[in-house]
């Protein structure tokens, strides 16, 4: 499989004090971290595509690591994961199902061994074009008060032959969550989804 070349890496933390109600003593913590990758496939019809998940899986456990820092450095204080992709319009859909694997189990394995499955979203789109990343808990799916979403995109990317690889994490619950279900302290752990 080709090697993976990285054109840029952005890194964006949001720090959100309220939604309207009254300020939270600790502010929820959303970051994202992207890398722009030159896609091996664009252009053409690759029938034997999957090896290319093995060559990511090192850059999928060096982006959670660094999102972790930028999120103060302790894994136990991570609440919330999601991950997504991008690809330039000279690449397939197939393209961003790439990162499912590198992308979802690097960010476990940086967790400490996260239950839940890692929720994702994918697109085609040009450059500047905007993805909405889905979260919830990294350790039971069904915890209401972590579903969520941060918005991502690269100004200038992806370019026609590139893939934006997205990861992001959240420190907590939405602000003001309060429409019941499943809450954090009602985990079970058994099966990721409760």
């Amino acid at each position: 499989m080709p090697e993976v070349e990285i054109r840029k890496r952005l890194v964006t933390v949001e720090e959100i004090f309220h939604e309207g109600g009254p300020p939270a003593t600790t502010p929820l913590r959303r970051g994202a971290i992207i890398a722009v990758i030159r896609n091996p496939f664009a252009g053409r019809y690759v029938e034997e595509i999957a090896g290319f998940m093995d060559d990511l899986k090192p850059l999928g456990l060096a982006m959670a690591q660094q999102l972790i820092r930028a999120l103060g450095g302790d894994p136990k204080a991570i609440e919330g994961y999601g991950k997504g992709a991008i690809v330039g319009a000279a690449g397939e859909l197939e393209h961003g199902a790439l990162w499912h694997v590198p992308g979802g189990y690097a960010m476990r394995e940086a967790l400490g061994g996260a239950k839940a499955i890692v929720p994702s979203a994918k697109k085609v789109g040009g450059p500047g074009t905007r993805l909405d990343v889905p979260v919830t808990h990294i350790d039971a799916s069904y915890v209401r008060s972590h579903f969520d979403a941060m918005e991502v995109g690269v100004p200038d990317g992806p370019k026609a032959d590139e893939i934006a690889l997205v990861l992001v994490m959240t420190t907590g619950a939405r602000i003001h969550a309060r429409v019941g279900g499943l809450k954090a302290g009602e985990i079970k752990g058994e099966d990721g989804l409760r």
